[in-house]
């Protein structure tokens, strides 16, 4: 095992999730540092007491851990001052009440958990050290009943409180002081009962400033009346919290004199909630216990990737190691390949560390010594590798450590540089994993590595299924297929044209390229606008613009000249670059009036005013000429 397989197959999630389902810091520190086990028994006895956790919570109870979050720190602070504060000490009385109730509970539940109950038998009673911790505070403080000696000293505490407060009360109400005091009411000021005097009034009262107002305007004075019971006061708080620690460094003591036992009630409670964090990630999960084998054979039924288990995905069904030791994943982009290896390598990891896998019952899997993954991108800017060059390191260390107790994961095996190179030398890669003894799972598109795996007797192809109609990959795995990237279906899909594609198929079996050399150079074809013969044009034929494009009839024509109307307007071209589009004989009867092509309807009746003499007419141009005078 290696930092880079745990990282390519999300295992530093996993247990981080684990982490979430402790409850104490110390198991969750134990969560995040789990790694695998190697050794079938052990495996085998931890996914024993992961399932008997499970049980117990299926069937509703849960373990009742109290007090235990922060024992840890706890108890390493009283190692170190060998003193405790009360709240601390409260902790400590309810860890060890919790303590004595998990063993309980174990064992009413021995039936269904018979090792977590043997387990808990090791659990120490500390009733004497519980109960003086209990008696002695309540509330988080020291109570009265702890001592004979706190208790006169608080009970004297309280009589000499009620004197002041009296005489505190009589000095309010002498109508003499009324008029110094700033506000009637007592207030504790650095351990001294004050009342808040005006500050000019400061020295008609008789007493001691114990603070002053930030403006200067209110002075805080203990009263001299109440001094000698101030100086009292002094003396027993001092009593009382020699007696109060006298009491915590007693019960300190005690629980220092037992710190091997607790700690060793603190390890197995940590170790139980571990466990009941693996129930609970089990029940999450929906998983269940698989079978151990040190066969290298892996038989998943109805398997699920863990970060994919509660959410909608594909089970997978998968086996490896009885009657192949090899097995090569084929099919699209996108269609699952990576998901199926990063599966198989992190349901692995899962059960060697203990956990449940979310897998149907009756599903199997193999202790390894070494399990590799080269998954995804690896390259290295820092180390200036690119991602060929990485892949080629990681499988460089792979092939120096495999052995008969390996599980080896390649992700597109030989990607990354020239096709059939990197075909070749996967294929190399490959059948030294397998001379070692490695169980391999490698997925690729090289039509070569298929071949391969095809041939090879201890090999077998295996596809990701896709569905031709959606092209969509339905993310499951079907062993003893080979399956395509289907990229020319694909580009059916996308419209490519026939032609292209039955070339491309061509190709994939043949090199008997199109080779031959075409002629792309222009031809010698006269443009239109370099015509030498100019076209005759009269007045009403439609023409085309060859510059513009546009439509267009002609008004007039002369030396080579023509003014053109087109777009709403008279325009001069030159008459070779027209083109003749239809004569005004074939648009137009011989009687048309051609004006009407060029005026508009008001200019044409204008003109038709004008012309039967229309007064109104005639004023409208008399107007025009006498503006157009009085421009100038």
């Amino acid at each position: 095992m290696n930092t880079l397989t745990f990282d390519k197959l999300e295992y530093p999630e996993l247990t981080q999730l684990l982490a979430e389902n402790c409850v104490s810091d110390a198991a969750k520190e134990k969560a995040q540092q789990l790694k695998p086990f190697k050794n079938k028994r052990t495996i085998e006895a931890k996914l024993t007491e992961t399932s008997e956790a499970r049980k117990i919570l299926d069937s509703g109870q849960n373990l009742p851990l109290f007090g235990i979050s922060k024992m840890k720190q706890t108890l390493i602070k009283l190692e170190k001052s060998f003193e405790m504060t009360p709240a601390e000490l409260m902790g400590i009385a309810d860890f060890l009440r919790s303590t004595r109730r998990i063993k309980q509970f174990l064992e009413k539940n021995s039936g269904i958990s018979p090792m977590l109950a043997r387990f808990a038998e090791s659990i120490q009673s500390f009733m004497e050290i519980e109960e003086a911790i209990s008696q002695a505070i309540r509330n988080g403080e020291v109570d009265n009943v702890a001592s004979a000696t706190l208790r006169k000293t608080r009970k004297l505490l309280e009589d000499n409180q009620a004197k002041t407060t009296e005489r505190l009360d009589k000095f309010m109400k002498n109508p003499e002081n009324k008029s110094y005091i700033q506000e009637f009411f007592v207030t504790r000021k650095n351990a001294h009962d004050t009342i808040p005097i005006k500050a000019s009034f400061q020295k008609f009262v008789r007493g001691t400033v114990i603070e002053v107002s930030s403006k200067g305007t209110t002075v805080f004075i203990e009263p001299e009346t109440i001094a000698k019971l101030s100086a009292i006061r002094a003396n027993l708080k001092a009593e009382e919290q020699a007696e109060i620690y006298q009491i915590l460094a007693a019960l300190s003591g005690a629980v220092l004199a037992e710190l091997d036992g607790i700690k060793h009630n603190l390890e197995v409670i940590t170790e139980f909630d571990f466990i009941f964090a693996k129930g609970k990630l089990s029940r999450q999960m929906e998983a269940t216990s698989p079978s151990v084998n040190e066969r290298g054979e892996i038989k998943l039924k109805q398997a699920k990737h863990p970060f994919l288990a509660m959410k909608l995905a594909v089970p997978l069904d998968f086996s490896i190691g009885e009657n192949y030791r090899g097995l090569i994943i084929t099919g699209s982009n996108a269609g699952g390949k990576t998901v199926v290896l990063k599966t198989v390598g992190l349901l692995t990891l899962m059960m060697m560390a203990g956990l449940h896998v979310p897998a149907a019952e009756n599903s199997e899997l193999a202790v390894f010594e070494r399990v590799f993954a080269d998954i995804g991108d690896n390259q290295s800017l820092e180390n200036a590798l690119s991602t060929f060059s990485s892949h080629m390191q990681n499988a460089g260390e792979i092939l120096a450590r495999v052995n008969e107790k390996t599980l080896v994961l390649f992700d597109e095996i030989g990607s990354g540089t020239e096709p059939n190179e990197g075909a070749a030398l996967a294929i190399a890669i490959l059948e030294e994993c397998y001379r070692r003894g490695g169980i391999t799972l490698a997925s690729t598109h090289y039509e070569a590595i298929k071949r391969y795996g095809g041939k090879h007797p201890d090999f077998i192809n295996a596809r990701m299924a896709f569905d031709p109609e959606t092209l969509a990959p339905k993310y499951q795995l079907i062993i003893g297929e080979s399956g395509e990237s289907n990229a020319l279906y694909i580009a059916e899909k996308m419209n490519i044209d026939r032609k292209v594609l039955q070339k491309a198929k061509h190709y994939m079996n043949t090199e008997d390229y199109a080779l031959e050399k075409r002629n792309f150079k222009p031809k010698n074809v006269a443009h239109p606008v370099e015509q030498t013969h100019q076209p005759s044009l009269e007045k009403g034929d439609r023409v085309q613009l060859l510059e513009t494009g546009e439509i267009g009839l002609v008004f007039s024509h002369e030396r080579g000249e023509v003014i053109v109307y087109a777009g709403g307007k008279k325009r001069e071209v030159l008459a070779r670059r027209l083109k003749l589009l239809a004569s005004r004989v074939e648009l137009y009867p011989a009687d048309y009036d051609l004006n009407q092509l060029f005026t508009s309807f008001e200019e044409r009746k204008e003109q038709h005013d004008f012309a039967r003499g229309s007064k109104k007419a005639l004023r409208r141009v008399q107007k025009e000429i006498k503006q157009s005078r009085e421009e100038k």
